[in-house]
């Protein structure tokens, strides 16, 4: 895995604590940190929260969630859509080819299953809890891929097949996730034209700074003006469209945290992929790497404040919500991958990787189920602020629980650990 824990372990430990300040903060004294949290840093701004008076006068104010959630956490979601990106369109992509497909149908039964026990139980709850809590149906999807990497480390071993099967699966859930949160979860009525404006900027940036050297350097050994591009310009033409970009989403109503997503396509990279945030790829080189390198520090930090900003729920919040969350990621996940990954492993032939039991699959589905990250980013977009909101997101911080019964089923299914 080329060490892949140290990053992992920093960017967990720096989470964790941010929601543990919170938590304390906010069971100790709420109305102080909800003070700080909502805090107004500027009024009447372009970018920010979007207010409608009386009169139908529409402006923005920037708060310090606002900052933290829509602005900074899209240099997160730029880093995580990096790696999908290459699983993607590399050639020896993770997620290209036979070898990819088992992990790909279990990933949809991982989000199947957790859909279908929160919006099932609420069902059985009675409509009036169907009708509140029903918008929340994509937060138990979610899977947080560190802390997932964390325990399968623990339960299976770092050489255990279940821990690539389980990383594969992860990024897949993060790029399913990435598209619920920008069709189900707009931040503001839809305004879709605007993301031409992204769009363009996306495409101009690529032909620009992109294209255009590559293609005046045809039969140029030296490469001259891709490599004045590279020295004299380097990452500002992408910042600057990925300003831009993220304006757009704003704009269009979809959730700005996605707004530098088109840009991550446009920048030059690597032919090679070693996989999820490896310790290997900073002996690439290209730009996109070198951006994520110099992103690696800011984003563990941004992460801190993203706990900060979203894990202080009061524990009095514990209602039926955390209840729903909570099966959804406990029951749903581990009992929806082990289904499809034995229908893609069995009656599809697709197989399992070698050294993998089908009881793994079930495992993994227990490791999966720590939604942590993702799934308090999404019950933050899926509920208004207020009760709904807090207790959907205990739930998700809740789900830390299936660390210790995926401890427990790795004991009773009796994983063999690989170690290397």
């Amino acid at each position: 895995m080329y060490k892949l824990w140290s990053f992992v372990s920093e960017y967990s430990l720096l989470l964790i604590a941010g929601a543990l300040v919170a938590l304390g903060w906010a069971n100790l004294s709420p109305d102080t940190y909800h003070h700080f949290v909502e805090f107004p840093l500027i009024d009447d701004f372009f970018i920010g929260h979007l207010h409608v008076d009386a009169e139908g006068h529409a402006h923005r104010t920037l708060t310090l969630h606002y900052l933290i959630n829509d602005v900074l956490m899209a240099l997160f979601f730029a880093i995580a859509g990096k790696e999908v990106w290459e699983a993607v369109a590399l050639e020896n992509g993770s997620l290209r080819g036979k070898k990819a497909m088992t992990p790909l149908v279990a990933t949809a039964g991982g989000m199947l299953g957790p859909i279908a026990v929160y919006l099932g139980l609420a069902m059985v709850m009675g409509s009036e809890t169907y009708d509140a809590v029903s918008r929340g149906w994509a937060i138990p999807t979610a899977t947080d891929i560190a802390f997932s990497y964390l325990v399968g480390r623990m339960v299976f071993g770092a050489g255990h097949p279940a821990v690539r099967f389980l990383l594969l699966l992860a990024i897949a859930d993060d790029a399913a996730g990435l598209i619920i949160l920008a069709i189900f979860y707009p931040s503001a009525e839809l305004a879709p034209q605007w993301l031409l404006l992204s769009l363009a900027a996306a495409a101009g940036t690529y032909l620009l700074a992109n294209w255009l050297p590559r293609r005046l350097d045809r039969g140029k050994q030296d490469r001259p003006n891709s490599t004045w591009v590279r020295a004299k310009l380097g990452f500002w033409p992408y910042l600057i469209g990925g300003c831009i970009c993220w304006y757009g989403f704003q704009e269009s109503g979809i959730h700005p945290a996605l707004g530098l997503l088109p840009m991550v396509m446009t920048i030059p990279h690597a032919d090679v992929s070693f996989g999820f945030f490896a310790e290997a790829e900073e002996h690439l080189h290209d730009l996109l790497n070198e951006i994520e390198h110099g992103l690696k520090l800011p984003v563990e930090v941004i992460l801190f404040f993203f706990g900060l900003a979203n894990a202080g729920v009061e524990f009095s919040a514990i209602s039926a919500p955390t209840f729903l969350v909570l099966a959804g990621l406990l029951i749903g996940k581990p009992l929806g991958i082990a289904f499809m990954g034995w229908l893609a492993a069995k009656p599809m032939r697709l197989g399992l990787p070698e050294g993998m039991r089908m009881i793994d699959l079930f495992v993994v589905g227990c490791v999966a189920a720590i939604g942590f990250t993702v799934a308090l980013f999404v019950a933050s977009v899926a509920f208004p602020a207020g009760p709904v909101q807090d207790a959907a997101k205990m739930g998700a911080l809740f789900s830390f629980f299936a660390a210790a019964i995926s401890i427990v089923a790795g004991i009773v299914t009796r994983v063999k650990k690989v170690h290397g």
